[in-house]
């Protein structure tokens, strides 16, 4: 019957049915007709799969992205990035990173830093003579290390999910974020001297001065959310409330670019954005119920200790199947499907949980620039004005420089694990 519940939700999904409603139509039928449980289960697990304190994030940590991108603070990170690195050979490629490295501290959604450094980036590089499809590229690469530094929405979910602490996650993905971001410099730097990308001119002293003055403020957004995580201070709901407040309080009464009007509008953007988060992740409750009820992770384990895989192998077939399957899925619902299904998996295999949320993350976040359903793939073609193929021929290098981020954080986990370790080792 989990066969059947199975190819019913690939149907579903394939008639065009929102993967959402495809998983939970499927388990609707196999609770009505195969394990003959009473429909009301199916209410019940639809509510208390977001009934759960830490989601109450997601919503704050989505209003705080939209207000940067109105409230001004991006267009000072941009600044503050161009005085550091604006000046060498491909200069604007690299402030593209460089900006999304910063501004990955503040808001936690790939998306947000798309659409936010993409419509003040994408247009300046067009002028600069890098095209369009290049500009996009690297903009959508780029925003692929905003769910991994910290903080981020889907180490939320993953960690209300997987039972992790979420200020570990945040912590455990800051190395790997920094380790994404140098791999796309290099990347950049080499496509920068094949091509010969222009150089911008070297800020001055006081320009420089001015661009740090400008980004202050801004940069201590990251500080008010991990430094209370991390301090004890908050819990992740009240920081990422602590960050959307500061956000708004930059943009409406210091830098005055948030009006009165684009509030209600601003507020709407989030809820709906949340509202989409909230029915996947309630949809895939009563999906996960049935796989329990009919113990598909036990199964799942016993299959793979018959193949008598070492560790590093079976982090490379899940790796594989991550990759593949983020294709042709939306992220959020492939991780709340998988992760009750492969953390007996882990546990078995001797796997820290908060290391392969990591890289369960970052493989998200490389689907997310991939056809056919990668979203940031869809902001930055929109933005740039070119089609899916031109942006497919631009971003091969990108995603070559990714795998090899990915490699580096699957196989060395020290490079996650260290600094959660460190500063908030484990009870």
């Amino acid at each position: 019957m989990i066969l059947l519940m199975l190819v019913l939700m690939l149907l579903f999904f394939a008639l065009g049915t929102p993967i959402a409603w495809s998983m939970a139509l499927a388990a609707s039928i196999y609770m009505a007709f195969g394990a003959h449980v009473s429909l009301q289960a199916m209410v019940q697990r639809l509510i208390g799969g977001i009934d759960t304190f830490p989601l109450l994030a997601v919503p704050f940590f989505i209003l705080a992205g939209n207000l940067m991108n109105t409230g001004g603070i991006t267009h000072r990170l941009v600044g503050l990035s161009r005085a550091l690195i604006g000046h060498i050979k491909g200069g604007l490629a690299h402030v593209v990173v460089i900006t999304n490295v910063i501004m990955a501290g503040m808001s936690g959604s790939g998306v947000a830093d798309a659409t936010g450094t993409g419509a003040v980036l994408i247009p300046a590089m067009k002028r600069d003579g890098y095209g369009a499809p290049f500009s996009a590229a690297i903009v959508a690469a780029a925003a692929t290390i905003g769910p991994i530094i910290p903080p981020s929405i889907l180490f939320v979910v993953y960690g209300s999910l997987a039972n992790v602490s979420i200020g570990r996650l945040f912590l455990g993905g800051a190395i790997p974020g920094l380790v994404m971001g140098v791999c796309l410099i290099v990347a950049v730097y080499f496509i920068a001297r094949i091509r010969a990308y222009p150089a911008g001119r070297r800020a001055t002293i006081r320009e420089f001065g001015r661009a740090v003055l400008d980004a202050a403020l801004p940069l201590g957004m990251p500080l008010i959310i991990l430094g209370g995580i991390v301090g004890g201070v908050t819990t992740p709901t009240e920081a990422a409330a602590a960050g959307a407040a500061y956000a708004f309080i930059l943009g409406f009464f210091v830098y005055r670019e948030i009006k009165l009007a684009d509030l209600g509008r601003l507020i709407v953007e989030s809820a709906v954005a949340t509202a989409a988060i909230g029915i996947i992740i309630s949809a895939s409750q009563p999906f996960g119920w049935v796989l329990a009820f009919e113990q598909a992770p036990a199964a799942v384990v016993a299959f793979v200790r018959e193949l008598h895989l070492s560790t590093w192998e079976l982090l490379l077939a899940l790796n594989l199947i991550m990759l593949v399957v983020g294709c042709f899925m939306e992220g959020l619902a492939i991780m709340v499907m998988v992760t009750p299904i492969i953390l007996p998996l882990l546990a078995s295999a001797g796997i820290d949980p908060l290391h392969f949320g990591v890289v369960f993350t970052l493989n998200i976040m490389i689907g997310n620039i991939t056809p056919p359903v990668g979203m940031i793939m869809y902001v930055v073609c929109a933005l740039g004005k070119i089609t899916i193929a031109q942006f497919t021929k631009e971003i091969w290098p990108f995603l070559i420089a990714l795998l090899v981020a990915l490699g580096v954080v699957t196989f060395v986990p020290i490079v996650t694990m260290w600094l959660p370790d460190t500063v908030m080792p484990a009870r």
